[in-house]
């Protein structure tokens, strides 16, 4: 059976661009914030853990006029060890009527811990599948967030009933199994309605999946939907209304499927206004990783009456339409749906991802300014605080406001993401987010942190321990300070770093840099730095103006500065070095007390041109005339000396 772990997505309705995406994040974490709460306070039920569910067929009767769901739900089943007895979750208001195996009724009780207890007929033993049906009836309780809601919309007050089951409210209206690492491997879902409200309005019925029929008994319309991949219980939805349905095609390479929408009819223009740019959010997605994930049944929306959105598998509840929120469930049908987050914990492979893909939708569709935008405001939020890590402690996994905190598990795990694309280049990038959504292991089931890098690394022969241990394990992030002078047409560069946080000795980092010209010249480099006080020799054939330390906000960090050193370096004068001038050899004295790593020569124009452990004696017969930069790293900092070799 499929392995799962719920990291649930509600969001209020809000435009995402560059100019207010963080008071949109702020809304999106607090909705989903407010429903984590809900599930951190309900534990799973011990008492269903002994099978496996691999299939429902669910047989509902729904009046939207009337606040109560009626209905047959057949289980497929496989036990994990001998069983007597099964336990479903089911509200204690719903009540059965009958279970049925083979035609033959077995005895169950209901209790007040929300179990229907059945007693099998034999025992069943371990890998054995069966199936059973059970028949209720009830008026579902609302659990705070929907569940089971039945209301009204428009000036007609045209009747409405819609689900939002968060993980723990599917029981609320129907017999399942809410146990998150459970995923039902396909589901069929029937919706029996009235063919029209009260006011003589068709009802249409929405579910997962794809329609496979509608079919009309009198004053009767019964609606069939089928759902052919892994999904929990929680994700499985139901809406019935008199909506009116549109569609936009998504060409997906000469393999078309459809994104239907399910809006109310006072909303159809607005609507078709909107939905539109779906289209255009999923080709970028597509392109970037992988065709959607449901392509074989259908995306869409379905209005209903919350001020959010919930990302149904395939079926998106939306309080609105918008690109923010569209942008954001579509995201979580790749990152939450197919993989989903491992543990609280891992939160941010859902919440970090999505909101990243949020940015690189402005990239795709609005340009690389108001990206730049994005990330600024995105850095500036992150490093509004010293400390913090995207990874979560044990402790921290107590906390709901820690778990969906914006600046951590959404913006920072953004921006790591964003750096990692910078270190690997984008082919490397975009080619491992391929190879983490199309793993065997993880495909259609969960992930944790260290699966990911596992992906990454296989795919880009890296070693990245670094890179997240600095970025995800721990905490903070670094300030610069670089130092720089020319000399002709050798531009000298000593880059030091300071950390906000004693989690991170120094953080490893490819530190954009920009150098402007006195006449308007640029020139962009990337220096990487691996040591603090190190020094870097550039060639720049113009009149230096100005450095710029991370102008176009790639990394996370905060207070930079940049100081133009008078005359050369004050290298450490601890080491000696000489002659200078020399024809051949250079010799090196230092102290006891230093240990030296390696010893670089690097030439005017910035070439390594030398490179050997510490010695004495190192001889340049080898190398052309000219001007030399001998680097001496030691286990705390580099020191630099000049030669002139003649």
């Amino acid at each position: 059976m499929k392995r799962f772990f719920s990291c649930l997505i509600l969001v209020f309705a809000l435009n995402i661009n560059a100019q207010d995406y963080n008071e949109t994040l702020h809304a999106i974490r607090s909705a989903e914030a407010n429903s984590a709460l809900r599930q951190i306070m309900n534990a799973q039920n011990a008492n269903t853990g002994n099978y496996d569910v691999k299939y429902h067929r669910l047989e509902l009767n729904i009046d939207p006029s009337v606040a109560t769901i009626s209905g047959d739900v057949t289980t497929y089943f496989e036990a994990k060890e001998a069983m007597t007895e099964i336990t479903f979750d089911l509200a204690d208001n719903m009540i059965v009527s009958q279970v049925l195996q083979r035609g033959s009724n077995l005895s169950y009780t209901q209790n007040s811990d929300d179990e229907l207890i059945i007693t099998l007929p034999t025992t069943q033993a371990q890998g054995v599948l069966d199936s059973l049906t059970v028949s209720y009836a009830g008026n579902p309780v609302s659990s705070g967030f929907g569940s089971f809601e039945q209301t009204t919309h428009g000036n007609d007050n045209d009747p409405i009933i819609w689900t939002l089951s968060e993980p723990y409210g599917a029981k609320g209206w129907w017999p399942c199994k809410q146990d998150l690492i459970d995923k039902i491997e396909d589901i069929d879902v029937y919706i029996t309605t009235p063919v029209l409200n009260p006011l003589n309005k068709p009802y249409v019925a929405v579910s997962n999946g794809l329609e496979q029929s509608q079919v009309v008994t009198g004053s009767e319309k019964t609606t069939h939907f089928r759902h052919g991949h892994p999904i929990p219980a929680y994700l499985i939805a139901v809406a019935v209304t008199n909506y009116e349905v549109y569609s936009h095609e998504v060409a997906n390479n000469g393999n078309p499927f459809d994104i239907v929408n399910y809006v109310y009819p006072e909303n159809l223009a607005s609507a078709q206004a909107s939905t539109g740019v779906t289209v255009d959010i999923m080709n970028l997605f597509t392109n970037l990783f992988e065709e959607y994930p449901f392509a074989d049944e259908k995306y869409g929306h379905a209005q209903f009456g919350w001020g959010g959105g919930m990302e149904h598998t395939t079926i998106s509840f939306m309080g609105s339409f918008n690109r923010g929120l569209i942008a954001h469930e579509l995201a979580h049908q790749w990152f939450g749906n197919k993989i989903t987050c491992g543990s609280w914990k891992d939160i941010w492979l859902n919440e970090g991802f999505a909101t990243y893909l949020s940015g690189l939708v402005i990239e795709g569709l609005d340009g690389a300014p108001s990206f730049k935008s994005w990330r600024q405001q995105t850095v500036n939020n992150i490093t509004s605080q010293p400390h913090g890590s995207v990874y979560l402690t044990d402790q921290d996994t107590t906390s709901v406001n820690r778990i969906f905190s914006s600046r951590l598990s959404y913006n920072k795990g953004a921006m790591v993401l964003h750096m990692l694309r910078k270190k690997l280049g984008d082919t490397d990038f975009y080619q491992g987010l391929q190879n983490y959504l199309d793993s065997p292991d993880l495909a259609y089931d969960y992930a944790k942190t260290e699966d990911f890098i596992d992906v990454m690394e296989a795919t880009t022969g890296e070693d990245l321990d670094e890179f997240f241990n600095d970025w995800v394990y721990n905490q903070g992030y670094p300030t610069y300070a670089v130092n720089w002078n020319q000399d002709e047409s050798q531009l000298q560069l000593m880059v030091s770093q300071t950390q906000s946080h004693a989690s991170v000795s120094f953080f490893e980092a490819e530190v954009p840099i920009r150098i402007l010209g006195t006449f308007g010249e640029s020139l962009d480099l990337v220096l990487n730095n691996t040591i603090n006080n190190e020094q870097f020799f550039e060639t720049v054939n113009f009149t230096v103006q100005e450095v710029l330390i991370d102008p176009d906000y790639h990394l996370i960090s905060k207070n930079n500065t940049v100081s133009l050193s008078s005359s050369d370096f004050n290298f450490d004068d601890d080491i000696i070095l000489y002659p200078s001038p020399t024809t051949s050899v250079i010799n090196l004295i230092k102290p006891e007390h230093i240990e030296v790593e390696t010893i670089k020569v690097y030439n005017s124009l910035g070439q390594l041109v030398l490179q050997h452990h510490w010695s004495a004696q190192i001889h340049l017969n080898t190398l052309a005339s000219g001007l030399l930069f001998v680097q001496i790293q030691t286990k705390d900092k580099t020191i630099t000396k000049r030669v002139v070799k003649i």
